[in-house]
């Protein structure tokens, strides 16, 4: 008579089939749930009612919730967050990049589809001491788009377009100071005209022109 196999132990157990998802449209909804609570403020239990996943899956496809949300911030920066980059290949100009990248922002942070802002540029400026290592990865992305500014700015004054005086530095810092103040005020409510209208005072400052706002004419 054959003898029986021993049961199998915990490690040679076979693993079932993981299960499967569209892992786009689990990071689209991670995303919104990230955005509009932020990531200390979002649950599991929030990303998995989004999502439908079990913590289980979530777990076995992300590793953990600071991976999941390390997945959609690439995500978001490929998607919804990466017109900054097109731009500033795309234009001819970097007068033309920046008014661009200031003129989408201006659409995209006050679009009611999904939360005001921009993900990237006010996300964990904040937080417990045990998610210091989100942070920093954060700022990290926020460093590299003053770094791609710089980039595009060092360049113009290499072609003429800005003084030899102009401190590309500095201008991308101001770029991007603008940039995380338009998303706190869309965050408070202000329009996309009142976020345009920034924009264009940022544009003529550009131009030397007379950077005052300017007040609207009576109809």
């Amino acid at each position: 008579m054959k003898k029986a196999s021993p049961p199998l132990s915990p490690s040679r157990r076979p693993r079932g089939r993981p299960r499967e998802f569209d892992e786009a449209k689990v990071l689209d909804q991670a995303l919104e749930v990230f955005w509009r609570l932020g990531y200390e403020g979002a649950t599991v239990a929030d990303l998995t009612g989004a999502t439908g996943l079990t913590a289980t899956s979530l777990y076995a496809a992300f590793d953990s919730k600071e991976g999941l949300y390390r997945r959609v911030l690439a995500h978001y920066r490929e998607g919804p967050g990466a017109g900054t980059f097109l731009a500033l290949k795309e234009e001819p100009t970097a007068r033309a990049a920046f008014a661009r990248v200031l003129r989408e922002a201006a659409r995209n942070f006050t679009r009611r589809k999904h939360p005001p802002g921009c993900m990237v540029s006010t996300a964990v400026l904040r937080c417990a001491e045990t998610h210091r290592p989100v942070a920093e990865f954060v700022t990290s992305l926020r460093l590299s788009s003053v770094a791609l500014f710089r980039e595009r700015l060092v360049q113009a004054v290499k072609d003429g377009e800005l003084s030899a005086g102009t401190d590309p530095g500095v201008l991308a810092r101001y770029f991007g100071t603008l940039l995380q103040g338009m998303s706190v005020q869309a965050a408070d409510g202000a329009t996309e005209d009142d976020l345009l209208a920034l924009a264009e005072l940022a544009m003529r400052a550009w131009d030397g022109g007379d950077a005052r706002p300017r007040a609207k004419e009576s109809s």
